[in-house]
């Protein structure tokens, strides 16, 4: 039998907003729901993708911050979430300061490769929900990483900031990781009905020519609304657009990479 790598995918954008822990979640699920087995890495101190999934707070114990600071296995954090075969290592509020207590740590911005090395082979799909930073965590993401899908929100200004992370990429490539790449632009937010939507997805076309996503995430009440019950859209209502867009999403993920 041969064992292979997991993929993973940091889903980064330090702007705010954009449906970045929305995307983490539900790739998540419909990946998992596609019978993939996906570990989702909770690495924003808000940790909305860590009660998005389904994770009671009673099973936690430990979280992804207690193994950046050197006192957990990785395995030691996993938690069930609402859909079989979706894993999520949870956040913690005290990943806010994590950057000022790693700051004289010995390559520290290898300390998530590390951590994720051992388990690399009981995955299909490792989706990093990054903080809407580009901060050390964010960094540590980039290092481990396979490759980075960043959503863009169909609104003014959506390009903004975008050359700041692209060269932070070009970068990480030069010194640190060699091997990443950008997985993919997903828009997001999207109505058909506006000249705005239309232009903007025109315009990002332009910024990165062959890495935009067939499938567009719309504008859709069910999606914003199956957070607050802790649950994946394909969990809180399977009928909705937002739940086909995301399995469509999940479906180019799959297919773009079993290509390679």
């Amino acid at each position: 039998m041969i064992c292979t790598m997991a993929k993973i995918i940091a889903v980064a954008n330090q702007k705010g907003g954009v449906g970045k822990t929305t995307t983490a979640v539900n790739l998540s699920a419909c990946l998992a729901e596609k019978k993939k087995k996906v570990l989702l890495i909770d690495l924003d101190p808000q940790g909305n993708a860590t009660s998005g999934a389904g994770v009671d707070e009673e099973q936690i114990t430990c979280t992804i911050y207690d193994v950046l600071m050197g006192n957990k296995n990785i395995k030691d954090t996993y938690c069930d979430s609402a859909c079989d075969n979706l894993t999520v290592s949870p956040s913690s509020r005290d990943l806010t300061g994590a950057e000022i207590e790693l700051v004289s740590v010995k390559d520290r911005e290898y300390i998530l490769k590390t951590a994720i090395s051992f388990i690399e082979k009981d995955f299909d799909y490792i989706i990093i929900d990054c903080p809407p930073s580009l901060n050390l965590l964010t960094i540590n993401t980039f290092v481990c990483c396979n490759s980075v899908l960043v959503p863009i929100q169909c609104e003014y200004y959506a390009l903004e900031g975008l050359a700041f992370l692209t060269d932070t990429i070009r970068r990480i490539k030069q010194s640190l990781n060699p091997d990443i790449e950008f997985e993919g632009v997903l828009l997001t937010m999207f109505d058909s009905r506006t000249n705005l939507s239309l232009q903007v997805a025109e315009e990002v076309k332009k910024y990165f020519p062959r890495l935009v996503y067939k499938t567009m995430i719309p504008r859709n009440v069910r999606l914003s609304e199956a957070p607050s019950y802790g649950l994946p859209i394909i969990k809180y209502d399977v009928t909705s657009k937002g739940a086909e867009c995301y399995m469509q999403l999940a479906r180019e993920v799959i297919k773009k990479n079993e290509k390679k």
